[in-house]
């Protein structure tokens, strides 16, 4: 995998304390210090920010150690706000300027990541890592000659540097120069030889030298120390299709679909060998699982599936067939009952009132289910899905647990159990995943979520350094054209689910606005809002993301 990496924060010798005679000199001491465990620095730097006594070089370093660990837990908006004040404070460092760049990066605001990239190299030509990180997005982009370039400088000036020899590596293997990735592989054995990303990168290089012996050797002894490490898993997988052994590449992919549903590369490779063997209906779902994205930042390996699984869904989708103009499907699901965290009365009654709305009002189809655990939930959206291809409207209503981790916004089934927050990727389901169901509809593509609920797992849920926790609601998307998303409150915002015997007051001024005739969609919405936040006295505020195609007008009750 092409990776990222934040530098380490260099010693700067100036400062505002005397290690003599102020309170706080140790924290100084430990704040400048890199070689120091890094939550021991975190908090060091964070003790001395709350003085409000640093400045200069000093307040620089401490704001770039706290911007480092809001990257780290994804958090970019505040990253960045942090970082700039520290370059504000020394326009000429350029840790600051490269952490800010990497903040925007993972954004998907490459060419701001790249100015400051730049900008680092500019007063730093001799500066490592901004040279690994401006060529992951060269690879990225596809520009592999430029990627090679800057990788090789990044290890020409921080010869220790683990990744900047795997991503030369992995890089030199997409130009098809095996020798030298081969070459790569081995020096960075000698800085780490247990370092996972070695045996699990050159697997692919080895396969695509058609050294199938030597691929699956570096792939199974992986695997066989770390049994779920799927992106050794989907790297196995990779070279299985190569050998065209599509047998053992589909049961690798099975596999790490079990471990992660949400995996894009998984379901991009798998709907290449249902494709192949012209099972078209999977191949298709399995792209629309890996088409859809509501994040601007993909690693290099993700975005090639990606791409892929776009392309392949364009050429496949099936064109209307005579007579099905005006086919509406709906998906409805109310989970209530979990088993590891506190009950939801609520969901269940309003997800039973909306489904008989939606009949009420000429649904064709309303299939509406309750109380799922994470393989029925996969299994009832690959079923709707299969409805919507035959539909003009597909629209999911979700009423239970909903929160955002990472970036990432997840419905919860009621079998979850989430002891870190890193378990939501295998536990939870990606709202991606809602979204590729109803991409199979052919006009109106609707997801509505009445879920916005305080994280129930949150009191007890381990915290890592990797991921930022939301304890409320979800997270601002952007869904692609085409596409409405209803959350039942604005981002960052909970939810009321009503008293206890009633329905939530969403779910009741959907159920009403619904059957009104001649409302578009767009206005129908807005009525939502404004009645949820009247309703709730302003403690509740619907919020509408993405829009439906612009040159139609769409009508739940098209009227007279």
């Amino acid at each position: 995998m092409l990776r990222v990496v934040s530098l380490t924060l260099v010693i700067l010798a100036a400062g505002l304390f005397s290690a003599a005679a102020d309170p706080h000199a140790e924290d100084l001491t430990l704040c400048r210090d890199r070689q120091a465990e890094t939550q021991a620095r975190a908090s060091a730097c964070d003790n001395l920010l709350k003085t409000d006594k640093l400045g200069g070089k000093d307040k620089a370093i401490a704001l770039s150690v706290r911007g480092n660990t809001l990257i780290n837990k994804r958090d970019y908006d505040r990253a960045i706000e942090t970082l700039s004040i520290a370059v504000d404070l020394d326009p000429d460092y350029v840790i600051a300027l490269n952490l800010r760049g990497l903040a925007y990066e993972r954004k998907g605001q490459d060419d701001l990541a790249m100015a400051d990239y730049n900008l680092a190299l500019q007063k730093r030509p001799a500066y490592g890592v901004p040279y690994n990180n401006r060529g992951v997005i060269y690879a990225r982009r596809g520009a592999l000659q430029s990627a090679l370039d800057d990788f090789s400088l990044s290890i020409k000036y921080t010869p220790k540097f683990l990744l900047g020899w795997t991503n030369r590596a992995r890089a030199r293997t997409l130009m098809k120069d095996f020798d030298g990735a081969i070459a790569d592989f081995a020096e960075a054995e000698k800085i780490d030889p247990a370092a996972p990303q070695i045996a699990s990168n050159r697997c692919i290089t080895y396969g695509m030298m058609g050294k199938f012996d030597q691929a699956f050797a570096d792939c199974n002894g992986l695997i066989e120390r770390q049994p779920k490490n799927v992106y050794a898993i989907n790297n196995r997988a990779d070279v299985s299709m190569m050998k065209g052994d599509l047998d053992a590449a589909l049961k690798d992919y099975n596999t790490a679909i079990q471990i992660n549903p949400n995996n894009i590369r998984a379901h991009s490779g798998r709907g290449q060998i249902y494709e192949r063997r012209k099972d078209l209906a999977q191949a298709r779902a399995d792209y629309r699982a890996a088409a859809y994205s509501l994040t601007k930042f993909d690693e290099p390996d993700v975005a090639r599936a990606r791409a892929v699984a776009q392309e392949r869904l364009a050429a496949l989708t099936l064109q209307a067939p005579a007579g099905a103009i005006g086919r509406r499907v709906a998906l409805v699901i109310g989970n209530g009952a979990y088993k590891n965290v506190h009950a939801l009365p609520n969901p269940p009654r309003d997800s039973k009132l909306i489904a008989g709305v939606l009949r009420d009002v000429g649904f064709q189809t309303v299939i509406s289910v309750s109380d799922l655990t994470r393989d029925k939930f996969f299994d009832a959206l690959k079923a709707f899905a299969e409805e919507a291809e035959k539909a003009d409207w597909a629209v999911v209503y979700y009423a239970g647990h909903g929160f955002e981790i990472g970036g990432v916004n997840y419905l919860v089934p009621v079998d979850a159990r989430l002891a870190a927050d890193k378990d939501a990727e295998t536990q939870a389901v990606a709202l991606e995943q809602v979204i590729a169901a109803v991409g199979a509809a052919r006009k109106m593509r609707l997801v509505v979520l009445d879920a916005c609920r305080d994280n129930p797992f949150a009191p007890a849920m381990q915290r890592t350094l990797s991921l930022k926790l939301v304890d409320k609601g979800f997270s601002n998307i952007e869904p692609g054209a085409g596409f409405m998303v209803v959350y039942a409150a604005k981002h960052g915002e909970t939810a009321m689910d009503g008293d206890g015997s009633a329905n939530s007051p969403f779910a009741t001024a959907l159920a009403r606005e619904i059957k009104q005739p001649r409302v578009e969609i767009r206005k129908l919405f807005d009525i939502i809002r404004d009645d949820v936040w009247a309703a709730t006295k302003h403690g509740q505020q619907p919020f509408t993301y993405g829009s439906p195609p612009g040159r139609e007008d769409f009508y739940f009750v098209a009227g007279k």
